[in-house]
């Protein structure tokens, strides 16, 4: 299934059928098993789900930044048109930064330690720029000014110890912005950070959005986060989406039942005179299942609360319950495509049947 968009010329960013796997001493690992998505220009794409469901290995597979032993085994990642594992190393370095950049986790592992933070934007520009260092630091000095930096010059000759959390978080997008990318991928980027500190970022990457015109896939397990900025959400469980909609219908007719569950574990706020019962933040019962030995059928079964039997006895079908709302549900129409195993006794069948 791929996530349909009216307007083919619209899309950025086309990922089909992306299976990434680890191949361990325990088994294969399938961190992303065929999974489909488009991102449109200039809009953002929110990747939601719980830790270790796939969504990071999506955004290093975008980058083909997988190490071994991972290895992306199948699929199409089309960036404006072209295949990005088709491309050899070399023109691959060249997409990394000034095309597509990233955002990562956890600011103080990115930076390195032992250089100014102003030095190391200088050279992500100098990496595909040919000008003067002078200039390249000027600029880094600009940018630094540009994601709200205070005193930019001062601060660019300060050391990623010498910031905080935040201050080092909005370094990390001045160096992701630093060539103008197309694409700009945020995974986890208000990690750690207080509250204010996050509304704070998260203002600051919705501007640069709308005033550079980028296009971003923001990866989080904050459903809060994903309301204030995505314009469609993707959800992800075990290596597969199970549901991709606007954030609208996401929020006021999710049909999946690990959505459902993912919103009601999000706190609200009640009124005086409610009961314990209404006032109890409700979780998702049981965990992510080990994705080495997956349960037949649909992975969310053991935490599902409308599981029957049909949810295990094949791979389940996107389905469109509305204009570009797509889930993976028996309960709401999917198809059940039979394994492997089930579809030869079904033509072994047919065939006694005959003689």
């Amino acid at each position: 299934m791929t996530d349909v968009s009216e307007d083919r010329g619209s899309r950025l960013v086309e990922v089909r059928n992306l299976k990434t796997y680890f191949f361990t001493r325990r088994g294969i690992v399938k961190a992303v098993d065929g999974v489909s998505f488009t991102i449109e220009r200039g809009h953002t794409l929110g990747l939601v789900g719980e830790s270790g469901c796939g969504k990071s290995v999506t955004s290093l597979s975008i980058l083909r930044l997988i190490s071994p032993p991972g290895r992306i085994v199948g699929g199409e990642i089309l960036f404006d048109g072209v295949d990005l594992l088709k491309l050899d190393d070399e023109t691959m370095r060249r997409y990394r930064g000034k095309k597509i950049a990233m955002i990562f986790q956890d600011p103080m592992t990115s930076l390195n330690p032992v250089y100014t933070v102003g030095y190391q934007i200088a050279e992500a520009i100098l990496a595909h720029h040919d000008i003067p260092k002078r200039e390249a630091w000027q600029r880094a000095v600009e940018l630094m000014r540009a994601v709200a930096i205070p005193d930019p010059e001062q601060r660019a000759k300060s050391y990623p110890h010498e910031l905080s959390g935040g201050m080092r978080q909005r370094v990390m997008i001045a160096m992701a912005i630093s060539c103008h990318p197309e694409l700009l991928i945020a995974d986890e980027p208000t990690t750690a950070l207080d509250v204010t500190i996050q509304a704070q970022i998260l203002e600051l990457l919705e501007h640069l959005r709308r005033t550079m015109n980028l296009s971003m896939l923001l990866i989080t397990h904050d459903l809060g986060v994903v309301a204030e900025t995505a314009d469609r959400v993707a959800v992800m469980y075990a290596g597969k989406l199970v549901e991709i909609a606007s954030t609208r219908d996401i929020f006021t007719d999710p049909q999946h039942p690990y959505t459902i569950g993912l919103l009601r574990c999000v706190p609200r706020m009640t009124t005086a005179g409610q009961d314990d019962q209404r006032r109890r933040l409700e979780t998702i019962t049981g965990s992510v299942p080990d994705l080495v030995n997956l349960p037949p059928g649909c992975p969310f079964v053991p935490r599902c609360p409308e599981a029957h039997s049909t949810c295990r006895q094949g791979e389940i079908a996107f389905t469109e319950v509305s204009p570009g709302h797509f889930v993976r549900c028996v309960a709401r129409g999917s198809e059940v495509i039979p394994h492997p195993s089930e579809l030869a006794v079904g033509v072994e069948s047919r065939a006694g049947g005959g003689d």
